[in-house]
């Protein structure tokens, strides 16, 4: 029992190490070498739990996208409130766990197809669960709604990576 909680410690610290290893050096230029390194363990160690670099980062954008996830389900506000209130909870976010909002929010770029693929699994889900929601709170379009809310929360991101405030909030310093 005590060696199974270890190994899950383990496990958890490549993962959270592998979080800000992708962040700081990217997919392509991040090596399991890197995490191993980060987290305290050897190379061989990190493969016990994951095949691949490819499926170490799949683990890390899940962990992030659920964060994402819940977070947006967990909103409940009245219709006309409720766009903008999933917002400031993204933002939130992004305060909180930046590297895996940025992660995710820009996998989408990588060009392996098992990544790419995985992520558009990912953002299909979550605009599908968007959608749904915002039909439930009778937003009129909710598709449309839903498409517009990542698009934006795609331009949020792209204003993070590059230090574009005035992307998201102008000449005038207000939200556009």
């Amino acid at each position: 029992m005590i060696i199974v909680a270890a190994k899950e410690d383990k496990k958890e610290l490549i993962i959270e190490n592998a979080v800000s290893v992708f962040a700081e050096r990217g997919y392509y230029k991040a090596t399991t070498a890197m995490v191993a390194k980060a987290a305290g363990v050897t190379q061989p160690y990190v493969f016990h739990f994951f095949e691949n670099k490819e499926e170490l980062f799949k683990v890390v954008i899940d962990r992030a996208f659920g964060r994402i996830y819940d977070t947006f389900a967990k909103i409940e506000a009245p219709a006309e409130e409720l766009i903008e209130t999933m917002g400031r909870g993204f933002e939130a976010l992004i305060q909180t766990h930046r590297s895996e909002v940025l992660m995710v929010m820009q996998a989408h770029t990588i060009s392996e197809p098992g990544i790419r693929d995985h992520s558009r699994k990912l953002y299909r889900k979550m605009y599908e669960s968007l959608t749904m929601k915002m039909e439930r709170a009778a937003i009129p379009n909710a598709k449309a709604a839903a498409a517009r809310f990542i698009g934006t929360g795609l331009l949020i991101t792209l204003a993070e990576v590059l230090d574009l405030p005035e992307l998201i909030y102008g000449v005038e310093g207000k939200n556009c």
